[in-house]
């Protein structure tokens, strides 16, 4: 639930990008649950899932633990859960052998098409808007994450 805006502070940017901030961390977390629930539906856990559906080609486990957000230590284990489930494998990168790429499998991409059509599904129904309006929030969350730049630069087009 977020705070119910504050008529006083109407001009007040500050409380406006306050409010923005809750109502993206509470979206945040609602998408965040649906994935969650797609991949548990499908018997992965959610870190795997994130790894699946990030993995578009060869990656290595640094990169991994990017997308994560977590020490590439961690990603040892996501990548062996994966494994064991003949979804990935482990490559030695071209130019170092000492660096292992992560690949997918066939039986992965499969997966990986399964868990994004059931997360899309999901977010459907989460943006049920009408076609104008999803198209404008697009647009919108595009240019904040585009920067100040790209935003005053469309402003001022």
């Amino acid at each position: 639930m977020h705070p119910e805006p504050d008529p006083c502070a109407g001009t007040d940017a500050n409380a406006v990008a306050a409010e923005l901030s809750g109502l993206v961390f509470e979206v945040t977390g609602r998408l965040r649950a649906q994935f969650n629930a797609a991949a548990a539906a499908l018997g992965l856990p959610p870190a795997q899932a994130l790894v699946l559906t990030n993995l578009s080609g060869p990656a290595p486990m640094r990169r991994l633990a990017d997308w994560l957000s977590c020490e590439p230590s961690n990603v040892t284990g996501i990548v062996d859960g994966l494994e064991r489930r003949g979804l990935v494998t482990r490559r030695p990168a071209p130019g170092d052998r000492r660096v292992k790429h992560v690949v997918l499998t066939e039986a992965g991409e499969r997966k990986r098409r399964q868990l994004r059509s059931s997360a899309h599904a999901l977010a459907s129904t989460f943006f049920e808007l009408p076609g104008p309006d999803q198209r404008h929030l697009r647009d919108l969350l595009a240019r904040v994450l585009a920067g100040p730049s790209a935003s005053t630069d469309a402003a001022s087009g």
